[in-house]
């Protein structure tokens, strides 16, 4: 926290501070024994009639009464990383984009617009890194008929938590009704540790996701679209660990695009029976080994906040989180009008 020279705590921070990373110690309305202040870390989304709305890393919006601060100050844009490669949120994101492409885009300004009949919300969703070429709610009416024209409904993916992250945006979906339906981060890590962590030998490369891969991925019934998406990507690799017979699911599988310096990881699944095994390990070293081969030195991925078994697996391996991204779904139209005009 800011302190003066006299030793007193200092709100350093205005409304003019707007868009920018701050820290902030308030009182608490209800304390509990022994907890007078909290702590809020994270971008300054909004001052407004007495209330500071704080966006932290994570997506959460926190909500300040001016009345209750106690000290302000604005701090770096984004904290130092302590490991992995050092990337850029529009690096990751246009690198991520690539691996799940969808089957039909469009652009307004510098938001693409993506759709390949619902499957996933990535390959359905706006992507918007930069600012579109209208007003924002110009910008928000098209993106919903762009959906609307397609039966689909209007998703914008955003993120929080790094330098250059959405934060702003986030307040003004929220602002304007739109709702946070699925939050999940995107780690990053060193891919040689990958390839040496587990043994590749029963593992099978392909080019093509085939009849026993799809088999044990976790989206039943693939269609052709779904599979124009999967198979997307600068080079492509699924992996397969066959199953205990011929006619058997294979025991896991994975996907990996490689971009570049980069190996993006999805779909690592495990037959339920057979987990704790290292079967998910050798699939990661097995696909990391061919994307060392093509030139890759870095690893990403992509993992929801509440699966705990996966981040455990990954922090393991040497993976930590980068950002973290969100799917913002439009609100009907009553409540878009009701929310536009408050």
């Amino acid at each position: 926290m800011e302190i003066s020279a006299a030793g007193r705590l200092e709100v350093r921070i205005t409304a003019a501070d707007v868009g920018k990373r701050v820290s902030v110690r308030s009182l608490i309305e209800h304390e509990a024994p022994g907890e007078k202040f909290t702590d809020t870390v994270g971008v300054l989304t909004s001052w407004d009639n007495g209330v500071l709305l704080i966006t932290r890393k994570s997506g959460e919006s926190v909500r300040i009464a001016e009345s209750a601060l106690v000290a302000g100050k604005t701090v770096p844009a984004a904290p130092a990383r302590r490991r992995g490669p050092a990337a850029s949120y529009e690096e990751l994101a246009r690198v991520a984009a690539r691996a799940w492409r969808p089957v039909e885009s469009d652009r307004l300004g510098a938001w693409e617009l993506r759709a390949a009949s619902g499957f996933t919300r990535r390959a359905n969703s706006v992507l918007p890194l930069g600012a579109p070429d209208a007003p924002l709610d110009e910008a928000l009416d098209a993106v919903r008929r762009w959906y609307g024209d397609r039966g689909l409904p209007a998703y914008v993916q955003t993120a929080t938590g790094a330098e250059g992250t959405q934060e702003l945006l986030c307040a003004e979906l929220e602002r304007r009704g739109w709702v946070r339906e699925v939050t999940a981060e995107l780690w990053v890590g060193p891919l040689a540790p990958i390839a040496d962590r587990g043994d590749p030998a029963g593992v099978v490369l392909s080019r093509q996701a085939d009849e026993g891969w799809l088999a044990r991925y976790q989206r039943k019934g693939v269609s052709e679209v779904a599979l124009r998406v999967l198979e997307s990507g600068p080079s492509v690799w699924f992996a397969t660990v066959p199953g205990q017979s011929a006619q058997a699911p294979p025991a896991a599988i994975g996907r990996c695009v490689v971009d570049g310096r980069w190996a993006g990881f999805a779909a690592v699944e495990v037959d339920p029976a057979l987990r704790r095994r290292g079967l998910a390990t050798a699939v990661m070293a097995a696909l990391a080994r061919q994307a060392l081969d093509e030139g890759a030195s870095a690893a990403w991925l992509q993992v929801e906040a509440d699966n705990a078994a996966a981040r455990a697996l990954y922090a393991g391996m040497g993976f930590a989180a980068h950002h973290a991204y969100h799917h913002y779904r439009a609100p009907d139209g009553a409540a878009a009008a009701g929310n536009r005009s408050s």
